[in-house]
């Protein structure tokens, strides 16, 4: 009975002193979990009957990588399941305020509900989420369709649209329009920033006429000069040409902001040997010095290669001692090379590849 009463305690005394060690032993952290994991998270959570009311809104890839998704997911702990759930709650009245009262009517209520930078993370958050599902069913269609679609609309209505698509396919449907035209939807959408809801929603529902699924939203920031710059990069060259001549002939300000973006110094590691070694030869041994002073290593590598040995040691010399520098000086010589390298490109001496688009024979 003794021996009976010592084994119990004994066996009580290691269980306690095993809950201790729990209680004392830091847990490892949970790793953090993709956007796609944590879209299965809430569809376990929500149960099979609820989930399938929401696949009907869903495209069908994106329910087959959602059920995917859900068949890898393994096992999460209450803590998480119950972070997820809150966190899409979040998003969902972070939604729905913002398609039903505006972005300002949406970062009031927010504000008060969870504090200025819960706000403005969500409202990020759903904005770039709502841009991405704006014009969502045109995404899927090709250029060819998109511009037999969009041909006979203002350049104003391009401009909307095609700022909302991938920037190479805009350039497919920007390369059938007729001169006259593909200038004025350039220029359209260098100077489109905010768009009110409106506006979207009224092309968007003569464009759901043709294609489907009318989205609303708040203002987004869409177009501008960055985009259409990297539309041009994806323009042919006869394209390109008749669109800066064009635009040049009444707006030069926006034309060369414009081009200023298409190429920029970095750029230059995505040239070839020979054009880069041409270029070279042009520029002034100060602006290459500047330059590198704020180049990345891939960027150097690729001018010292392509200069020759003297010239190399020379400008590594010039820039041990080049010291103090401003950024401005840097950005300028920068810039002066960029002007050379566009000055011979226009006149074919050397080769800018653009978005994958050109063949090169040697």
């Amino acid at each position: 009975m003794a021996d009976a009463k010592r084994a119990a305690d004994t066996k009580a005394a290691a269980a306690e002193k095993t809950a201790a060690e729990e209680k004392t032993t830091p847990s490892k952290p949970k790793p953090e979990l993709s956007s796609a994991q944590r879209a299965a998270a809430v569809i376990v959570a929500l149960g099979a009957e609820k989930a399938s009311e929401l696949y009907k809104y869903m495209e069908p890839e994106d329910v087959e990588l959602l059920t995917i998704e859900v068949a890898k997911l393994g096992f999460l702990d209450s803590e998480q399941t119950e972070s997820i759930l809150s966190d899409f709650y979040q998003m969902c009245m972070t939604n729905k305020a913002v398609t039903e009262g505006g972005l300002e009517y949406a970062r009031s209520v927010l504000e008060k509900a969870y504090g200025q930078q819960a706000a403005d993370d969500l409202l990020n958050k759903v904005t770039k989420s709502l841009k991405n599902r704006q014009f969502s069913f045109m995404s899927k269609a090709d250029a060819r369709f998109l511009f037999s679609t969009l041909q006979s609309e203002r350049p104003q209505t391009i401009a909307l649209v095609l700022s909302y698509l991938e920037a190479d396919k805009a350039a497919g449907v920007i390369a059938q329009l007729d001169e006259a035209k593909q200038v004025r939807v350039v220029e359209s959408i260098a100077k489109i920033d905010t768009v009110s809801p409106t506006a979207v929603k009224i092309v968007e529902h003569e464009m759901s006429k043709k294609f489907s699924n009318l989205i609303t939203s708040a203002n987004v920031k869409v177009g501008g000069i960055d985009y259409v710059a990297n539309v041009m990069n994806n323009l042919d060259r006869t394209s390109e040409k008749n669109i800066f001549d064009g635009l040049s002939s009444y707006n030069q300000d926006l034309a060369d902001e414009i081009r200023k973006r298409m190429f920029v110094f970095e750029d230059i590691v995505t040239m070839d040997d020979r054009s880069v070694q041409r270029f070279v030869r042009d520029c002034d041994t100060r602006d290459l010095v500047l330059s590198l002073k704020a180049a990345n290593e891939e960027v150097a590598n690729k001018l010292f290669t392509n200069m020759s040995t003297r010239m190399a040691q020379t400008i590594k010399d010039d820039l041990e001692i080049t010291t103090n520098v401003r950024m401005k000086d840097v950005e300028e010589a920068q810039q002066r090379i960029v002007d050379i390298i566009r000055s011979l490109e226009e006149r074919n001496e050397i080769i800018i590849l653009k978005g994958g688009k050109d063949d090169i024979i040697a």
